[in-house]
């Protein structure tokens, strides 16, 4: 294990750049890690801030350099950016600049008709709230976290280059845009010399709707992806192999993304044919689910998520075993098909 107590002095691991990989983001100057930390679950209010600062330390140990929030992300909501702010103040300051830290505003947020949406006002208020909680002076991204078909998409984008252009963030983003929004999006940054940087799509095995066209326009256009729910939140791992544990996500009653009735029996016979595969390639299946996505040339990045720090080890590992032969990625799409 190679993070330190969390209630000491934090030093990192001074070896951290000695195993993770960094491509480049799209056609860009900047180099994110192939895998980053996404805060989504687990660094909450309702959760642990000692195994919050430990997964955040391990993650950075590894040569995990980016960090991945939303404004509601919680439960409650904001609260993530609320201990990430903790974390960062005890622990990551003094590298600041090695790290990409990033947030989003789109979904719901607080109260009234300017708390959700793609508003300019929503958007860089929120933005703001974000710089506070997290007690940083700037986001190295900054996304729109979901397109708005109420609000038109130049002042959503208009909004996004001035958050930039004001210092509140480096870089513009997007997240869950279909291909064709993604393709006026680009059109509307370039044009306000902001270019988008990067699209933050769900991707992986089981979900592979990226490939229907958007993959297209980000290679056309020189903008790079970082996946979510690279495991589909836990169903392409070991764990529900043999039904639903009972301290597992599904069995969670609050999970309103993922429960116990999405594991159906269809899946899991694909999942366990997965699971034979990535054994003979001497791999975990989520190890080979994360291989399997990185594989994919237009994604710079996948966002794991993590309840305790041994399941960040678990995923780096995976960088030991990238490449798949063409009977494998065959055998992959006959399972799946």
């Amino acid at each position: 294990m190679l993070t330190q107590d969390p209630n000491l002095s934090y030093q990192a691991n001074a070896d951290r750049y000695t195993r993770m990989t960094y491509p480049r983001c799209g056609a860009s100057g900047i180099r994110l890690p192939a895998l980053s930390l996404g805060l989504w679950q687990n660094f909450g209010g309702t959760d642990s801030l000692a195994n919050a600062r430990a997964m955040v330390q391990c993650a950075f140990d590894l040569g995990i350099t980016q960090f991945d929030l939303a404004n509601n992300y919680g439960p409650p909501y904001g609260s993530a950016e609320t201990t990430f702010g903790e974390i960062f103040k005890r622990d990551l300051a003094p590298y600041r600049d090695e790290l990409i830290i990033t947030s989003k505003a789109g979904y719901d947020m607080w109260p009234g008709p300017y708390g959700i949406g793609g508003s300019r006002k929503y958007l860089v208020a929120s933005c703001d709230q974000s710089l506070k909680r997290t007690g940083l002076d700037y986001f190295d991204i900054f996304y729109s976290h979901c397109m708005d078909p109420d609000t038109p998409l130049e002042e959503t984008m208009q909004a996004l280059d001035y958050i930039v252009r004001s210092g509140r963030a480096l870089y513009a983003g997007i997240s869950n845009y279909g291909a064709e929004q993604t393709r006026e999006a680009i059109a509307i940054l370039k044009s306000l010399g902001t270019p988008l940087l990067i699209h933050q799509p769900r991707y992986n095995m089981l979900d592979r709707w990226i490939e229907d066209g958007l993959t297209d326009v980000l290679k056309e256009e020189g903008v790079g992806a970082i996946v979510f729910s690279p495991l589909s939140q836990g169903l392409l791992t070991d764990k529900y192999l043999r039904g639903v544990p009972a301290n597992s996500r599904a069995a969670r009653q609050e999970q309103i993304y993922f429960n116990e009735k999405d594991i159906r029996e269809e899946l899991l016979t694909k999942v366990k044919a997965l699971h034979d595969l990535a054994e003979a390639r001497g791999q975990s299946l989520a190890q080979m689910a994360l291989a399997w996505v990185l594989n994919n040339e237009v994604v710079s990045s996948a966002l794991i998520g993590a309840s305790r720090p041994a399941q960040i080890e678990d995923s780096v590992a995976a960088l030991d075993n990238l490449d798949f032969s063409a009977e494998e990625l065959a055998r992959i799409d006959a399972i799946l098909k």
